[in-house]
């Protein structure tokens, strides 16, 4: 059982290997050695051990018996669900955003609807890809929801190589950028009920997308929707 200064010490290790999930080092079902981990980041095996622990209880790793630990594999059904929650909780944050938007993140929104369509027009996949991650950042930011953005991070790890597939799916950019700006027009215009309502209809996209998007195998790092 690790203690509460293997804990303390596990933080470190749980958010290395947690970044290593989400940027597709680390696969599904790949499996995770105690030894290798300690000697990646300079950590003892109990401080290893708790951040394994920690990363279960996300739901990023699982444990088998006799045989480690190794990284989840998420299924499409269960990709789904994570989206219809996601869906919930990101209609919450637009909401809270539009509400406590100011002109300074209003602005900030704009810059980023501005270089969104930039990158949809010069084929920038990957570049769009990372300035939708941001504005999802930037709106949890802005609504101030700090439990809810923790519970979209840790989904969003859950289901990284789902996104990734989405995010490479052709022709996705040309369909999410118009459901991305109507969630900034509604937050800009301190509509509440519209953001909500925009926001959640991305995440039915997403959704319907999810099984098409699933059947192809791109290769790469993940990325978001």
């Amino acid at each position: 059982m690790p203690t509460a200064d293997d804990q303390d010490t596990g933080r470190p290790v749980a958010t290395g290997i947690r970044e290593a999930i989400l940027s597709g080092e680390f696969v599904p079902n790949q499996r995770l050695v105690e030894a290798d981990l300690a000697e990646r980041f300079g950590a003892s095996r109990a401080a290893v051990r708790a951040a394994l622990l920690e990363l279960a209880n996300e739901g990023l790793i699982e444990r088998v018996q006799n045989r480690g630990a190794r990284v989840r594999a998420i299924s499409l059904e269960e990709a789904i669900e994570i989206s219809e929650l996601r869906m919930v909780i990101e209609g919450l944050c637009a909401a809270k955003a539009a509400e406590r938007v100011t002109e300074d993140g209003a602005r900030l929104l704009t810059e980023i609807a501005d270089d969104m369509r930039a990158a949809v027009a010069s084929g920038d996949v990957f570049g769009y890809s990372r300035l939708n991650e941001r504005l999802h950042r930037e709106i949890r930011e802005i609504s101030g929801q700090r439990t809810a953005a923790e519970v979209l991070e840790r989904l969003r790890a859950q289901s990284v190589r789902h996104q990734f597939k989405l995010a490479m799916h052709p022709g996705r950019p040309a369909v999410s950028l118009p459901e991305h700006l109507a969630i900034i027009d509604a937050i800009r215009a301190r509509d509440p009920e519209a953001a909500e309502r925009a926001a959640r209809e991305h995440l039915r996209s997403v959704i319907r997308t999810l099984p098409e998007a699933d059947r192809s195998r791109p290769h790469g790092n993940g990325l978001a929707p």
